[in-house]
Order: structure tokens, then C-alpha cells, then sequence
């Protein structure tokens, strides 16, 4: 079967039937009326390129309002990156790494032995500074203010949980290692090469809804230990304090990859004690010393602007779709 068509100038054969007593010139007149129509000149193309370009240059601000806004939201909220600026957690983080941190994790799970996090000191190991709010919008506010200019300086500091509360965490037993619950800690894959897991004795037991946090280059780090005295928590931090949880190492690129949890808190002993040693004290704080430096903030600008794009795509999208339907209703009612 094939299917031949009609000529370039014919009129078409149902039409030719039905109206024979017509010039055939009329046809063909009518034919290069419609071949003209569908053919837009060149102004009419010219004039829906710079509709299209003036279209560009009104939702550009749209973007940028809406990457800004993303921008505030997931560092607040979701995932905000971390300048590392001195030495107390080597090797595990060196001076000048950055990590991404997740708070999510936080706000809708629990803190884990084992984990890096970064926590604000003020209300306790900076005595004199009020506590940073919790609140879900006083947060955004601090970010908004933050990203112009007229936040407070931040007390931010990275370090690794060893006792959760309830835990009682000490240094050191027959052969020279941090036990939590009894249970001593094989730490010789995170420690910093040729350090003790501590040079301080400590006895403590972590106070209610509250952390015990060391770094990993032990000899340099101002941890816990070294806030035990004089300090509110006795070197102890409020799990409201702690901003999130570091997952991976984005910076340098040569080292890239995820920040896990040791093996070594994974013993099933450390489970199983923990809740006997929670209900034996909660009112204890022993001794302790190391040391950690604040971590400066990067606000993820980039993750913004990634997101904001498919947002506005969107957007621009329903709005050209909507105002064609609206183009065809108007159409068929003229008709």
C-alpha cells in the first residue's frame, strides 16, 4: 500500500469533487495564503527572541531569590560544609580539611560512639557566652544573619563521642586504655601515630543528655578532659549543642571519602553495660585534658543554586503552560 498524496499545487480530491465549478486558481491562492501563515517572517522571529531574552533577565532575580533562600534552609537545617583549623583531630582530619556535616541525623535519630561531630562551646566550655538557641526559626534567623554579616562570632568545635549519657568513661586501665562501661576501647586506628590515648587520668559519668567528646591527636587536644573544672557539665556537652554529625572529607579532593564509626564501638559490651551504668550515677564528673579549635562555617551556596535551578525550570514551565491553555481557550472562544 503507499501513499501518494497530492500534488504540490492540487487541491485536495475530497475538495475537488464537491466544487468543480470553482477555478482551480483560487486553490492554489488559498494554498500560498496558508503556506504564508505558517512561515513566520523574520521581525516576528526576531520580535520572540527578545521575549524570550527580556523573560531570561525577569526571572533571573527569581532564581537567585530562590538559591539564596534554598541556601539558608539546607545549611540551617539539612547540611552545611566545615573548614577544620587546627590539629586535634589528626590523622583523621588535618588542618585545612573540610567536611560536609548532617543535622538531619540529629533531629530525627541519636548521637552514636564513635561519631565526629561539631558542637558550639557557649554556655560551656565558653561559660560567658549565652547557649545557642534550638529553636526551629530562631536557627533560620541565625543563619540570615549569618550569611550578612551580623551573626556572633560561632564557637564551633569537632571532636570524637566516646560516652554517651549515663556512660562512665575513664583512662586508664592495666594497659593504658579508655574503657566506657568497663569495656576498653581499641584505638590505634584513629589515634594520632605515637600517642596514648591519654596522658590524664579521668574517671567520669557522663550527665544526663549530655556527650563526652576527644579528639584524636590526643596529646594537643582540648577535649573534655581539659574542661572538667571551673566549666558548667564538667567537660561534658548538651546534646543540644552538638550541630551535627561529619560524614565525609570534601576537601582535599586526593582524600576524599566517608568519616565512619570505628569497630571498636561496636562491641556488644558497651550496649549491654550502658544502661546498667546510666541507672548506677548521673551526677558524677571526674578529670580529664586535650584540646580543639573552633571550626569556621562555609555556607553551601553551591547546593543552593543546584537546587534552585530545577526549582525555577519548574516554575518557568507550569507558568508557559498555563498561559498557553489560557492562549487556547481565548482562541476557541474567538472561533
Amino acid at each position: 500500500m503507499t501513499d501518494e498524496g497530492n500534488g504540490p499545487a492540487e487541491p485536495p480530491a475530497t475538495q475537488t469533487q464537491g466544487r468543480q465549478d470553482e477555478p482551480s486558481g483560487g486553490d492554489a491562492g488559498g494554498a500560498r495564503m496558508n503556506e504564508a501563515e505558517a512561515k513566520p517572517s523574520a521581525p516576528a522571529k526576531s520580535q520572540r527572541k527578545k521575549k524570550k531574552d527580556r523573560s531570561f533577565w525577569k526571572e533571573l532575580p527569581v532564581l537567585i531569590v530562590v538559591a539564596l533562600f534554598l541556601t539558608l534552609v539546607i545549611k540551617t537545617y539539612a547540611i552545611q560544609a566545615f573548614f577544620i583549623p587546627s590539629g586535634s583531630m589528626q590523622n583523621t582530619l588535618a588542618i585545612g580539611d573540610r567536611v560536609l556535616v548532617d543535622k538531619l541525623s540529629f533531629e530525627f535519630g541519636s548521637i552514636h560512639r564513635g561519631d565526629i561531630v561539631v558542637f558550639s562551646g557557649d554556655g560551656t566550655w565558653n561559660p560567658g557566652v549565652p547557649a545557642p538557641s534550638d529553636n526551629f526559626f530562631s536557627r533560620f534567623g541565625q543563619s540570615v544573619a549569618s550569611m550578612f554579616g551580623f551573626a556572633k562570632n560561632s564557637n564551633d568545635y569537632i571532636k570524637r563521642v566516646i560516652g554517651l549519657p549515663g556512660d562512665h568513661v575513664a583512662c586508664c586501665d592495666a594497659q593504658g586504655r579508655v574503657t566506657v562501661n568497663g569495656v576498653p576501647l581499641s584505638e590505634t586506628s584513629y589515634l594520632y601515630p605515637g600517642n596514648p590515648p591519654s596522658e590524664t587520668r579521668f574517671s567520669v559519668t557522663v550527665p544526663a543528655d549530655s556527650i563526652w567528646v576527644m579528639g584524636d591527636h590526643r596529646d594537643v587536644s582540648y577535649d573534655s578532659r581539659g574542661h572538667q573544672y571551673g566549666f558548667p557539665g564538667g567537660g561534658s556537652i548538651p546534646e543540644s549543642a552538638v550541630v551535627g554529625r561529619a560524614f565525609i572529607k570534601i576537601w582535599p579532593l586526593s582524600q576524599w571519602g566517608l568519616l565512619s564509626v570505628p569497630s571498636t564501638f561496636g562491641q556488644p559490651a558497651l550496649t549491654s553495660k550502658s544502661s546498667a551504668a546510666a541507672a548506677a550515677s548521673r551526677a558524677g564528673a571526674g578529670a580529664s585534658t586535650a584540646s580543639s579549635v573552633a571550626a569556621a562555617p562555609v555556607t553551601p551556596y553551591a547546593l543552593g543554586f543546584a537546587g534552585a535551578v530545577p526549582l525555577t525550570i519548574l516554575e518557568r514551565k507550569g507558568r508557559r503552560s498555563l498561559a498557553r491553555r489560557r492562549r487556547e481557550r481565548r482562541e476557541h472562544k474567538e472561533s
